[in-house]
């Protein structure tokens, strides 16, 4: 099953409910059979992208293109899109290969054309021999993968899924991310995946979108967003992290924060902040060794407040002056009360 995977461009997208502006001035190109998710929280404006690329609601202005045609006022079904919701929206009367080959006869193909492409859809998801089975006797991820199984078997340019794991328990999720990943890598399909779920977006995404009150924050990879978050926001956001902000010191020896009582080291300063100003830094909770050695001359001194198991890795969380500094590592044989002396480094951000 060929899919031909065309770009998508959104230019100057608007969006007005009243006097509510739920999207300002939204710019994003997506390439050919890339994969693209849209994180944000609830009412930052991402599934009103996803509606007005799907045909589903109209922008009061902007434009949005599907390859080189402009389907900014074009019907969904004129569209080239298939469509993934949250709730799956099968039809509880018909069966898995009722509901995905539906599609295809709405488009006048012959019962025998839809059969065999519904089957192959359905074999593409691991389900051919649940063919006969209605909904009500599927599983949730079954259900879900019925469901990209009718997206897909129409063979559209652009795949938007909306939200599409919330509904199913964990451990589903994450067998669901592996499911469409891989279909989407072998379809090659052009994808745009709606999520507020950041662990989500960062193992699927070959991009991420991160969006705040109807404005895109920041694009970049998921490795990117991680390691050089624009400012605060997507740092919180992408990821868990340790927050500073005070007036740095720069010396011969490099530059400074002091906070908490104590003096920390920062790595590259952004440039053209000048000593003194007042200034903002993350650090990530892996990015913090833990030494048990309190004789060195480097690091913070903290004392273990609280440890949380997490099976392959443990949280702690260290008192230092008012501060809890939040540190993940493997080594779960620190205990809570125990001193303990951290070495980390800060990085520069936006405020």
């Amino acid at each position: 099953m060929a899919t031909p995977g065309k770009p998508v461009s959104i230019k100057n997208l608007v969006k007005r409910f009243a006097s509510t502006e739920v999207l300002q001035g939204v710019n994003l190109d997506v390439k050919t059979g890339e994969f693209i998710s849209i994180l944000g929280p609830s009412g930052c404006g991402k599934s009103t992208i996803l509606r007005i690329v799907a045909g589903l609601d109209f922008a009061t202005s902007g434009e949005v293109l599907i390859g080189a045609k402009a389907v900014t006022h074009l019907p969904a079904w004129e569209r080239e899109i298939g469509l993934v919701f949250q709730n799956f929206a099968l039809w509880p009367h018909m069966t898995a290969l009722e509901n995905v080959a539906f599609g295809l006869e709405l488009r006048k193909l012959s019962k025998d054309e839809c059969r065999r492409r519904a089957l192959e859809a359905l074999r593409l998801v691991r389900l051919e021999h649940l063919a006969t089975r209605y909904p009500s006797q599927l599983s949730g991820g079954q259900q879900q993968r019925v469901a990209i199984a009718r997206a897909t078997v129409i063979n559209p340019s652009v795949l938007l899924l909306d939200e599409p794991l919330s509904a199913l328990d964990k451990s589903l999720r994450k067998d669901m991310q592996l499911e469409i990943k891989s279909i989407q890598q072998k379809l090659g399909i052009t994808t745009i995946f709606v999520t507020h779920d950041q662990e989500e977006a960062m193992s699927l995404s070959d991009r991420i979108v991160v969006m705040r009150a109807g404005k895109i924050v920041q694009i970049d990879t998921p490795e990117r967003l991680y390691s050089n978050p624009v400012d605060r926001y997507v740092a919180q956001f992408v990821g868990e992290t340790n927050l500073f902000s005070g007036h740095p010191v720069t010396t011969p020896e490099g530059t400074f924060l002091p906070a908490d009582g104590h003096t920390h080291r920062v790595n590259s300063p952004r440039e053209g902040a000048s000593s003194g100003d007042e200034s903002h830094y993350f650090v990530r909770p892996e990015w913090i060794r833990i030494e048990r050695d309190l004789s060195a001359d480097s690091g913070v001194l903290g004392t273990i407040e609280r440890k949380v198991f997490l099976g392959a890795a443990v949280d702690y969380y260290a008192r230092v002056g008012e501060r809890l500094i939040h540190v993940n590592t493997v080594d779960g044989s620190i205990k809570v009360g125990e001193q303990v002396r951290l070495q980390f480094a800060l990085q520069e951000i936006a405020g």
